[in-house]
C-alpha cells in the first residue's frame, strides 16, 4: 500500500484540449466579453464542447450571456414611428425628383442658351414660369393638406377661411342658436292702421325705417335714433296704405287710400310726382329698377315707369279681390302677387310693357286656403318663392317657379 497508486484511464471530461480525439473538432475559441465599457480579455476555455452536434456535424458554441442582455431601465425604446411623416396624397414626387436633379435653382432654359439673345432668354424664362409655375419656391415634401382654393369669382383668395377638425363629427359639440326673446327697441306707433291687408313698414339700405301712421309717414334713423316726419296727406279721412323704398334707398313710394302713388325724395323731403290711375286704395308696392308695381283693392296691378310722363305702361289683372302681397324677385325676372282671393300669381318681367290687353301669369297657385299676404323670394336661389297664408290656411309654402311645382309646405299653427 506504500507504493505508488496506479491511475486508471483518463476520463473523457478530464482530457485537455490538446489530447482530444483527432476526429473531434479542435477549434479553440476565444471568449471575448461583449459587456460595454470593458476591454476584451483573451482566455482559453477548458470547457468541453457541446455534446449535441449541429445538423451539419459541427459543434456550435454557446452564445455569450453578455450578448443577450436587454437594455436597462434607463435606455429609451424608439417610438413606433416618426410624427413628421410626409403626406403622400399631397406630395408631388415627379416635381420633387425634377428639382433635386437640377444643379442650379435659377430659371430653367433649354439647351443652346449660350447662343440665344437676352430677349430670347427672357422669353424662355417667362414661358417656363407660365407653364411650370414658380419652381424655385415649390415644396419637395408636403406634411399636410393644402389650403383649399377660394370660390369661383372670389376677389382675394388669401382671405379664404377654412378649418380642419380632427374630432369625429359624432363627438363634436353642437352649437345652439341664441334667439332673443325680448325686442331690442320699442317704437311708439300711434294711429297705425290695424288692417291685415296693408303694408305699412319698409326698411331701406340706408338704415332708415319708413312707418305709415294714419295720414302721416315718419322716418326713423336706426343709427342715430332720429325721427323725421316726411309727409302728411291733405285730404281729411285719407290714409297711407303702403310704403316701399327704391333699391338705392333715396326715393320712397307711398300708396294712398284714394288710389294715388306718390314719390318722395327723403333727402330734400320733397314730393317728386303724383301718379294716379287706381280706382281703389293701394295696399302693396314693389320696385323693379325704374318700374314701380302697385296693387290695389280692385285686384289690378299697375306698372309705372317713373322716368316718363306717361307712367302707366302696363296692367296685370289676375286677382278678383284685393292685392295684399307684392314682391319682385332679386334678379328682377318675376313678380309674385298674393291676393285676398287665396291666389298666388307669378308674372314675367317681359310682360310689364306688353302690348297684350290682358297678359297671363306664368304660374297660378291655388293651394292656399286663405289670403296670401306674405311673399318672399330666396336671396341665393332666385327661382324659389315662399308664401304664407292667413288664419284659415296657416301654411308657409315653397315653390319652384322655374317648373311651377310645390317644394314643401310647413304648418305654422298661425296666419
Amino acid at each position: 500500500m506504500d507504493g505508488p497508486i496506479s491511475k486508471g484511464p483518463t476520463m473523457r471530461w478530464q482530457r485537455k484540449q490538446g489530447d482530444c480525439d483527432p476526429n473531434q473538432s479542435v477549434n479553440a475559441s476565444l471568449n471575448v466579453s461583449y459587456a460595454p465599457g470593458k476591454t476584451p480579455v483573451k482566455t482559453t476555455s477548458n470547457k468541453s464542447l457541446s455534446k449535441t452536434p449541429s445538423s451539419n456535424g459541427s459543434n456550435s458554441h454557446k452564445t455569450p450571456r453578455s450578448a443577450k442582455k436587454t437594455p436597462g431601465k434607463g435606455a429609451k425604446t424608439p417610438a413606433g414611428g416618426d410624427r413628421f411623416i410626409p403626406n403622400r396624397s399631397t406630395t408631388q414626387f415627379e416635381l420633387g425628383q425634377y428639382l433635386m436633379t437640377q444643379e442650379n435653382s435659377g430659371p430653367i432654359v433649354s439647351e443652346g442658351a449660350e447662343m440665344m439673345s437676352p430677349s430670347k432668354l427672357e422669353y424662355q424664362k417667362v414661358m417656363s414660369e407660365n407653364l411650370n409655375g414658380d419652381l424655385a419656391n415649390k415644396k419637395i415634401i408636403s406634411y399636410k393638406a393644402k389650403v383649399p382654393n377660394g370660390p369661383e369669382g372670389h376677389q382675394n383668395p388669401l382671405q379664404v377661411l377654412y378649418s380642419t377638425c380632427k374630432t369625429p363629427s359624432s363627438t363634436a359639440k353642437k352649437t345652439t342658436r341664441n334667439i332673443p326673446q325680448v325686442p331690442e327697441r320699442i317704437l311708439d306707433a300711434p294711429e297705425i292702421m290695424d288692417d291685415y291687408y296693408l303694408n305699412l313698414l319698409d326698411w331701406s339700405v340706408n338704415n332708415l325705417l319708413a312707418v305709415a301712421l294714419g295720414s302721416n309717414v315718419y322716418l326713423w334713423n336706426a343709427g342715430s335714433g332720429e325721427i323725421t316726419q316726411l309727409m302728411q296727406l291733405d285730404t281729411q279721412g285719407d290714409y297711407i296704405g303702403a310704403v316701399a323704398w327704391v333699391p338705392e334707398g333715396n326715393i320712397l313710394g307711398v300708396g294712398t287710400s284714394s288710389g294715388e302713388v306718390q314719390l318722395w325724395d327723403v333727402s330734400q323731403q320733397k314730393r317728386l310726382r303724383n301718379m294716379a290711375g287706381h280706382t281703389a286704395r293701394v295696399g302693396a308696392m314693389s320696385w323693379n329698377s325704374y318700374i314701380l308695381s302697385s296693387g290695389s283693392r280692385s285686384g289690378n296691378i299697375h306698372n309705372h315707369d317713373v322716368r316718363v310722363p306717361q307712367h302707366h305702361v302696363g296692367t296685370f289683372a289676375g286677382h278678383t279681390q284685393e292685392v295684399c302681397g307684392l314682391q319682385w324677385s332679386p334678379d328682377n325676372k318675376y313678380l309674385a302677387s298674393g291676393g285676398n282671393d287665396n291666389i298666388l300669381n307669378v308674372w314675367s318681367a317681359q310682360n310689364v310693357q306688353s302690348t297684350q290687353t290682358a297678359p297671363q301669369p306664368v304660374h297660378c297657385f291655388s293651394q292656399h286656403l286663405a289670403a296670401v299676404k306674405a311673399v318672399s323670394w330666396c336671396p341665393w336661389q332666385h327661382n324659389v318663392l315662399a308664401s304664407g297664408g292667413g288664419t284659415a290656411d296657416r301654411h308657409i309654402r315653397f315653390w319652384n317657379v322655374s317648373v311651377g311645382s310645390s317644394l314643401n309646405a310647413v304648418d305654422t299653427k298661425s296666419q
